[in-house]
């Protein structure tokens, strides 16, 4: 619970009142520690045990000042205590509303399950391509973590077929399954795929039985991180300056460079138009084109046809990207 700088200071008060009562009643009356802070506290805290020993005219002077003193931070602590209580839960139910009222209205996002290192590094990328998403974990310190970095939130189990459906999975772009658990990935995946069947669900695995599981209970991409981790390290020191390249154009790397996934629709200029015309309209380079029928063309010829369906990998800057999305 978060404490306000004027409880804290309260609190303070009343230790400071203390010692000071103790060391009064060692001085005035020269009793053992003991004794003093036993009368120190009584005295504060109003409870009506007889005096320790026979008090002077100084000492009862003393008592009168605690008993004071101590009724009155007692009841400043207090007040501000349940102040703070009744704040902190009427914040938290307005706080959890209005996250839920901005959810409600997510549309074409993506859901993060599990707010793990994996999970944070997610959102993070989603964050900065300004991505919209919303994250799911049942842990109050990840909750605290991801309100504070500004992003939606739910509280709960992935898994939950309720707490799914709270993240408008019916109207979402995809999933990803970052859990650190196996199990919870395969049965998020399995109630996702059952709410929302032609979501695209990425899941993430730790062991190489569960990669074929998580694939038949719909999952689109499976990562091991273990595994892709090796073959990673490998590359790079096979072929370090390809590795590098593929990081710039993925924004792995600061990189003028960006690869986009480009869907043709019937209404698109590039409708019905050949690959180098395309390429001569938008200024970008087509790396590969993937058929409506499945068929991958990788670099395909300038005479090649681009057809409604079709799906364009192409890599340029930010503002010929931005051509290629106004008229694709």
């Amino acid at each position: 619970m978060y404490l306000p700088r004027h409880l804290l200071w309260g609190i303070g008060a009343l230790l400071l009142l203390v010692f000071i009562g103790t060391a009064g009643y060692m001085l005035i009356e020269e009793w053992s520690f003991s004794d003093s802070i036993y009368m120190t506290i009584i005295s504060i805290s109003t409870v009506g045990y007889r005096e320790v020993n026979v008090l002077s005219s100084a000492g009862r002077a003393f008592t009168i000042f605690l008993l004071v003193a101590g009724v009155g931070l007692a009841f400043y602590i207090l007040t501000n205590v349940v102040q703070n209580l009744i704040e902190q839960g009427v914040q938290g139910i307005f706080r959890r509303q209005r996250m839920e009222n901005r959810i409600s209205k997510l549309k074409d996002h993506f859901i993060i399950c599990g707010y793990g290192r994996v999970g944070k590094e997610v959102a993070a990328v989603f964050s900065e391509n300004k991505v919209p998403f919303v994250v799911i974990d049942p842990s109050d310190a990840a909750f605290a973590d991801a309100t504070e970095a500004g992003y939606l939130f739910l509280h709960g189990d992935a898994s939950s077929d309720e707490v799914l459906k709270k993240t408008e999975i019916g109207r979402s772009r995809g999933l990803i399954a970052a859990t650190g658990n196996d199990a919870e990935n395969i049965f998020i995946t399995l109630s996702a795929k059952a709410l929302h069947p032609g979501l695209f669900v990425v899941a993430r695995t730790y062991s190489e039985e569960a990669v074929a599981k998580l694939e038949r209970v719909g999952a689109d991409r499976v990562v091991a991180p273990l595994r892709q981790g090796g073959r990673r390290m490998a590359m790079l020191a096979l072929r370090p300056l390809a590795v590098d390249f593929v990081d710039a154009v993925l924004g792995r790397a600061p990189s003028p460079l960006e690869l986009e996934h480009i869907k043709v629709v019937g209404s698109s200029p590039l409708a019905l138009k050949k690959v180098g015309e395309g390429e001569k309209l938008t200024g970008i380079a087509i790396l590969a084109l993937r058929k409506k029928n499945g068929d991958v063309l990788p670099k395909p010829g300038a005479e090649t046809l681009i057809e409604p369906g079709d799906e364009l990998f192409v890599i340029g800057i930010r503002k010929q990207l931005e051509k290629v999305e106004e008229v694709g």
